[in-house]
């Protein structure tokens, strides 16, 4: 886990409420708004697990700050739009969670690629701004594909204290604001998230080499035909799950174990032998090295993202529906 941020700016619980309101007048809104950004961006993604929507809850933090009147100022932008964020997105989790339970197949979140992708700030016509820490993703278990997978099987509440607490250091009685309840109640929330994903967040390993040495056997290993390697890279208890969507062809039930999911990726290299210039790059995935493939005639295109644990694949999250890919900019890869 990523160490929590531990600077939070925020005053009383009653300021925060209030929008901690008192000081000298703003004189630039718009800047003090981009620069805390990166960190909503972060924190909605998070929350949500989708690009469109952590886009469209900074963007609508930024009309409602925006929309503040001048007087009396705000003492602390950077825990007002923490509050202001994390509830709008509270509030767009509950009927996310509602259409992701008749979703066709595993639902997964949608990825990240460094470099292909990074939120572009408000105001600035399209471009994005030099990013600081938050807006790269980093080899970071807070957004990791197989954490957030985890994170979905959390009640909103559980999740958005957790997210708020555990990654990013905001105190319970800011939390208790962006969900309605009070600091006791959120504190054991954020308990019961904390167990629950301790407990079923899948071993990983932390070192980047690793990973990467992981991945790369995978991959040559599928390129060249070799059952036997890969059979050696895949943990005897892997899971594979494949996000179509019902927009493309995938496995609507998780694949489970070594030979099963060995002889699914076979029959996917058979089908992607057919297609006339594929192409199939190293690239990170939520911080992690992963895999991209590409089809040039843009039938279908899709990213994996992997989780290992002494030197074998454990898990590997598949992003194929298109609507989950349209952020990502794949002919630069």
């Amino acid at each position: 886990m990523a160490q929590p941020e531990t600077e939070t700016e925020t005053g009383t619980a009653t300021e925060a409420g209030t929008g901690g309101r008192k000081g000298a007048p703003d004189t630039n809104r718009l800047a003090q708004f981009e620069e805390q950004r990166g960190r909503l961006w972060a924190i909605a993604y998070r929350i949500m697990g989708t690009v469109t929507d952590a886009d469209d809850a900074v963007q609508e933090a930024w009309l409602r700050w925006q929309a503040l009147p001048d007087e009396p100022p705000v003492v602390s932008p950077r825990g007002f739009l923490t509050t202001v964020v994390s509830r709008i997105c509270y509030d767009l989790l509950g009927s996310a969670r509602a259409r992701r339970e008749t979703y066709v197949g595993p639902w997964l979140p949608e990825p990240l690629l460094d470099g292909a992708r990074g939120p572009v700030p408000v105001g600035t016509g399209g471009q994005e701004a030099p990013g600081g820490p938050e807006d790269r993703i980093t080899l970071d278990e807070s957004v990791g594909m197989a954490l957030l997978t985890v994170l979905e099987r959390l009640t909103p509440a559980e999740r958005t204290a957790f997210i708020l607490h555990d990654v990013f250091a905001v105190p319970f009685p800011e939390i208790a604001e962006a969900v309605g309840r009070t600091p006791e109640s959120v504190r054991q929330l954020a308990s019961r998230a904390r167990k629950r994903v301790r407990a079923e967040a899948p071993r990983r390993t932390v070192d980047r080499a690793e990973h990467r040495r992981t991945v790369e056997a995978f991959l040559s290993a599928v390129m060249g035909g070799d059952l036997d390697a890969l059979l050696s890279v895949l943990d005897p208890e892997i899971v594979w799950r494949s996000d179509g969507g019902g927009k493309v062809s995938a496995a609507r039930r998780p694949v489970l174990g070594r030979e099963k999911v060995a002889r699914y990726v076979r029959g996917l290299v058979t089908r992607g032998t057919q297609r006339e210039g594929l192409r199939v790059a190293l690239t990170e995935v939520n911080g992690a090295t992963g895999l991209v493939f590409v089809d040039p005639a843009g039938e279908q295109s899709g990213v994996f993202a992997f989780t290992v644990h002494a030197g074998r694949i454990t898990e590997v999250d598949a992003v194929i529906n298109p609507d989950k890919l349209g952020h990502l900019d794949l002919d630069r890869l």
